[in-house]
């Protein structure tokens, strides 16, 4: 299996994130811990019911960070994936809810509702026929039939789309399916979650810089460790790419490198994944910590916001 394993961008407000991903994006709540190298600051993993790989938008939110600005050696877009025919509901939800979106849209032959969440993140739903059939997650209010069911990718905004596309193809066993204007579709194998990755050329644009709204990196999905170890090979071998040492995220294990075109990119294990400390029904409910972040628990806890008051 392989396409996207999850998306980590930045917010602002805790709060703010967490009522519009949980109520209005009517997302599960997967895991609540924190930034493991700034503790003092929640992660946040939204998903499907169980967390599956090609469902997950993580978020560090930081209280009054500045916005970002969208901009070429950046994620342009992150869009997901919906029932062809609950676009209307889409629609009209986003109405009633005071969302901002733009017109339907056809890329690919597909339908494409575009819209920003609270911090300006450029967000959009696909209308992907048979969707309805892979399970979705009802939060009570948007209902199963009608729920996202994942990733369905990802827009690059690049200067140059070459050696991208062949990290891409080679490495994560992605292909080229289409060409519309500036922008180059690659697919993974499979219709599956978060297979989808297009590239906008766009040579001589502003460069982007990073801040509220903007997706902090792109995790790909390797099944394991050898997989991943595998994968960091070709990358230094046959792309002349460096990825860090491992690191153990709990839920996953990941290395991380720089593609190039600039975009963090992360190659995350499918394995152990969000039931490893905590059971299904209850994902999501209490503070997790990792064991050398566990002695400060009481003193993490007082710093950061309370989300119960506003569920």
């Amino acid at each position: 299996m392989s396409g996207l394993h999850h998306v980590t961008a930045i917010a602002g407000d805790p709060i703010r994130n967490f009522g519009f991903y949980t109520r209005d994006l009517g997302l599960r709540f997967v895991k609540k811990t924190v930034n493991f190298d700034d503790p003092g600051t929640y992660h946040f993993y939204y998903g499907d019911e169980t967390g599956r790989p090609g469902t997950i938008l993580t978020f560090f939110p930081w209280a009054g960070v500045s916005a970002g600005r969208r901009g070429v050696g950046e994620t342009h877009q992150t869009a997901f994936r919906v029932p062809q025919r609950s676009l209307g509901y889409w629609t009209q939800r986003f109405t009633e809810k005071g969302i901002a979106y733009e017109a339907l849209e056809k890329r690919f032959g597909e339908s494409v509702l575009p819209f920003t969440d609270p911090d300006g993140m450029a967000l959009a739903l696909v209308g992907v026929p048979g969707a309805e059939n892979e399970p979705g997650w009802s939060n009570g209010d948007v209902p199963a039939v009608h729920a996202i069911r994942g990733f369905h990718g990802i827009t690059l905004l690049l200067d140059s789309a070459a050696r991208t596309a062949a990290v891409l193809t080679d490495v994560f066993g992605f292909k080229e399916t289409g060409r519309e204007g500036s922008v180059i579709r690659f697919k993974a194998p499979g219709d599956v979650e978060g297979s989808v990755v297009d590239i906008y050329e766009a040579k001589g644009f502003l460069r982007g810089h990073q801040g509220g709204g903007s997706v902090h990196h792109i995790a790909f999905r390797a099944a394991d460790d050898a997989e991943q170890g595998q994968m960091a090979q070709k990358l230094v071998s046959n792309h002349g790419l460096h990825p860090t040492e491992q690191r153990d995220r709990n839920y996953f294990r990941s290395i991380y490198f720089r593609e190039p075109g600039g975009v963090l990119f992360e190659i995350a294990t499918d394995i152990p994944g969000f039931a490893v400390d905590e059971p299904v029904a209850s994902l999501g409910r209490d503070l997790k910590l990792p064991a050398f972040l566990e002695p400060h628990r009481k003193q993490i806890e007082g710093v950061l916001p309370k989300l119960e008051e506003t569920v």
